[in-house]
């Protein structure tokens, strides 16, 4: 005579959790969206950085650190609205303006050990601060010359190459061309290195101007 479970007073309990959807399962997958947004977000920049790190020593120190700082408040999560995209065209200007006027800075230490920064033009050092005690320098290496130029401009190309190898700024300015962008983007950077260290052999620059080691 079979005895079923109720009438031994016995009761099998499984441990395996039924099959089928729950609702905490459901509510749980939700909240990953951003995390898994913010991973991959993270490893485009990490991605761009190491694809352009030897590109860095080239640039003035506070301008990418500024470009960096500034364009995920632009990029807002992806919004590229025309107004985001003019912000984002008036940030690549402005550092890119900063990288071509910085290399027309240099600096001196003077007698009481303090360093002052000025423009270089064709006739010497333009001080920052007119009406200095400290007599300026007029050595020849402190006018303005065609290195200089060559600099500014290996300087610009420098940072659009950074600039353009992060996925947020093709995504705004080039939408619809991601994938094509990011092919260019692939071997971009590093020709600009190659072209760029090869011109910062030919015509090296002493300068120590605004965003580099004082001399």
């Amino acid at each position: 005579m079979e005895q079923t479970e109720e009438a031994i007073g016995i009761k099998v309990y499984n441990a395996t959790p039924p099959e089928g959807p729950t609702p905490s399962a459901s509510v749980s997958r939700r909240p990953l969206e951003p995390g898994r947004r913010r991973k991959a977000v993270a490893k485009g920049v990490q991605k761009t950085i190491s694809k352009t790190s030897m590109l860095v020593n080239f640039l003035p120190t506070g301008t990418l650190l500024t470009f960096e700082m500034v364009l995920p408040s632009i990029y807002h999560h992806g919004d590229c609205s025309p107004v985001n995209t003019m912000m984002l065209y008036v940030l690549l200007g402005i550092c890119a303006l900063s990288c071509f006027f910085f290399h027309f800075t240099d600096s001196f230490r003077g007698p009481d050990d303090k360093v002052y920064y000025g423009f270089v033009t064709p006739k010497g050092l333009a001080v920052f601060k007119p009406g200095i005690e400290v007599e300026t320098p007029t050595d020849d290496r402190y006018k303005v010359g065609l290195t200089d130029f060559v600099h500014a401009i290996m300087s610009v190309l420098v940072f659009v190459a950074i600039a353009f190898s992060d996925h947020r700024v093709t995504t705004c300015l080039f939408p619809g061309h991601e994938k094509e962008m990011d092919q260019v983007m692939e071997s971009f950077p590093l020709m600009v290195g190659i072209v760029c260290s090869g011109l910062f052999l030919v015509f090296p620059t002493t300068r120590y101007g605004v965003g580099c080691l004082a001399a």
